[in-house]
């Protein structure tokens, strides 16, 4: 399943209806020398806003970001000129990055000061490390600030910043989201939720253990380091985590012989035989990496925690699955608040081993690419429906093939009984189903077979309005935005020049 790190959040929203009044200006210090103490300590990403709640899927964090007009800016959307609308109140919003350097404190405060002299409407707040001060070894702060002024006051307003902060800049408010175009903008897609996180978490099973928070923190901080190209991290597991490996890879393979379905079963068999897996030690994700891309293309990446769903979802469409490395809390083996190495490797690795599967995964992310949030919100519950809580039919009976199910002993024992309601596969009616994150669901979607859900989910994904179609290229692993007339005929040429390979090969087949 998709995957912050504690103590390295740095954005707020107030709320769209509160103006700026003078009270916030001493809160707003405070909130500064907060930036700058945790900005400092390691470099993030604009990212996505915090957001409080208990889910195990990607729908509920696609809905808020949805809701809160927060999805994933990418870095791609900074420009030298800006866009606005202008409401019928006569007011507009700016989007504004400026950076203020460390001998310059008092500069934040001032920005305030501006916001009180022009009542501007302060909707949303980030810093980061200045860009400019990385490379030259300083600790200034850059910042973002959504706000809201009245269309008159525009210019002046914007001068006004600049006599108080320094390079100032408008950000252009893109109407299609940001998406990667090529795998390496991977790096870019890292964008963390708080949830589940053990030293946030007081229902983590390893909130009150020290020892194991500290172990997530270093296995997490192996993720944040990586870049796309680095060989992949390798584990020295403890004793105590194998155990727990062991338990649940015991319990687990008791179910999977009669509940699984045969493409898992068959991976499994093949990951045993090539001693990949065991429950005498936890795979490495290089040596199962190597193992699917030489049968689907797929490869992993390592992931320091629950990922947004836009940010997951794209990584799907490059064929690259972001896999967690640290395990659940030993007093827990059978229950896990979140992803982690036994829900991944048990429950996604041998499906994408699967070349279907694979394939309707990546049509997934591919439909998500620059896709606006509302869409990215059904393509979320369409990916719960599926590839987490998955059900098809095969030989007549129903098997699962959701990893969510393949790796929690009791919903697959539930989800295969009586007493759960079963609906066949409609990709219209599954992205709207309501979800159950705090029990089993009552509703699972059963699919005819792997090649039927693709098609189904192909004719679903023609109807998410954008002004572009885009057509993956395995070669380079990128992604060609076909939006002008050369393309497609280029395109076109390549698949001519595919199918004349196919129609000799039907001709040999005819002359034997």
């Amino acid at each position: 399943m998709p995957k912050k790190k504690s103590g390295k959040v740095t954005a707020i929203k107030p709320s769209p209806k509160s103006s700026f009044p003078s009270a916030f200006f001493p809160v707003i210090y405070v909130l500064f020398c907060f930036f700058r103490k945790f900005a400092s300590i390691i470099p993030r990403p604009f990212s996505n806003i915090p957001l409080s709640g208990r889910t195990r899927s990607l729908i509920e964090d696609a809905r808020r970001d949805r809701e809160s007009g927060s999805s994933s800016p990418g870095p791609s959307r900074c420009g030298d000129s800006f866009v606005f609308e202008e409401e019928k109140s006569g007011k507009v919003t700016l989007n504004i990055l400026f950076d203020l350097k460390n001998e310059k404190n008092a500069g934040f405060f001032k920005a305030g000061k501006v916001f009180e002299t022009f009542e501007a409407k302060l909707l949303h707040l980030e810093s980061r490390p200045s860009r400019k001060s990385k490379k030259s070894g300083g600790d200034d702060l850059e910042f973002f600030m959504k706000c809201e002024v009245h269309c008159t006051d525009t210019d002046i307003f914007i001068n006004s910043i600049k006599r108080v902060a320094d390079d100032v800049r408008i950000v252009q408010e893109e109407k299609i989201p940001w998406f990667p175009k090529k795998i390496s903008d991977l790096d870019k897609c890292n964008h963390l939720m708080t949830k589940y996180d053990p030293d946030l978490d007081q229902d983590h099973p390893g909130f009150s253990d020290p020892e194991y928070r500290k172990r997530r923190g270093i296995i997490s901080e192996l993720a944040f380091k990586y870049k796309h190209g680095d060989p992949l991290p390798v584990m020295e597991y403890t004793p105590e985590e194998i155990d727990t490996w062991r338990e649940v890879y015991r319990t687990l393979g008791g179910l999977y012989p009669t509940h699984a379905c045969r493409q898992f079963l068959e991976a499994l068999g093949q990951l045993e035989s090539e001693c990949l897996y065991g429950e005498d030690k936890i795979p490495q994700l290089g040596e199962v990496s190597a193992f699917l891309k030489e049968r689907t293309g797929f490869q992993l990446r390592p992931v320091a925690g629950l990922l947004s769903a836009r940010d997951f979802l794209a990584s799907l469409a490059f064929r690259v699955f972001q896999c967690t490395q640290y395990i659940r809390h030993p007093s827990a083996p059978m229950h896990s608040p979140e992803p982690d190495c036994c829900h991944e490797l048990l429950g996604h690795i041998p499906m994408l081993a699967d070349k279907e599967f694979a394939q309707f995964s990546q049509e997934i992310g591919l439909a998500s690419l620059g896709a606006l949030d509302e869409d990215i919100e059904k393509m979320s519950t369409l990916y719960w429906f599926t590839v987490e809580f998955g059900l098809c039919k095969q030989n007549g009976t129903v098997k699962a093939y959701g990893a969510g199910l393949l790796s929690s002993y009791g919903e697959l024992l539930y989800a295969l009984s009586n007493e759960p309601q079963y609906k066949p596969f409609n990709p219209i009616e599954t992205a709207v189903q309501p979800y159950q994150d705090q029990s089993y669901q009552p509703v699972y979607f059963v699919s005819e077979s792997f090649e039927d859900t693709k098609h189904k989910l192909r004719q679903y994904s023609s109807t998410i309005q954008k002004p572009f179609s885009i057509r993956y290229d395995p070669y380079t692993c990128s992604m060609e935005v076909l939006d002008e007339p050369s393309k497609i005929q280029n395109a076109l040429g390549q698949m001519r020049d595919d199918l004349k390979i196919l129609h000799k090969a039907l001709e040999r087949l005819g002359q034997k």
